[in-house]
């Protein structure tokens, strides 16, 4: 299966990556090699094997959920990058490409 370089330059700004013309033509390559690969798995035979949603048993290991008491403000913030005090001060985000 071959990608085209416009195929390349979409999948790259989906995923927000600028690419140079080299690398878009390298990951063409690599892409194609991928899907070449996984088009293989469609000939394996899975007519006897039962779905899985996971691979292994997955069990809940998270603890109950009880309340207690909140860590106070200042030891809250001690590791903050930045602060005002009462606040984590983070930078802003103002723009969407």
């Amino acid at each position: 299966m071959s990608l085209t370089p416009d195929e390349i330059a979409k999948v790259a700004d989906l995923a927000r990556l600028t690419i140079t013309d080299a690398e878009r033509d390298r990951l063409q390559q690599q892409l194609a090699d991928i899907l070449k690969y996984v088009h293989r798995l469609d000939g394996v035979d899975t007519s006897d094997v039962v779905p899985l949603v996971h691979a292994v048993e997955v069990s809940n290991v998270l603890r109950p959920d009880v309340p207690q008491e909140s860590l106070p403000r200042e030891q809250a913030l001690a590791n903050a990058p930045q602060t005002d005090g009462l606040y984590f001060l983070v930078p802003p985000i103002l723009e969407e490409r």
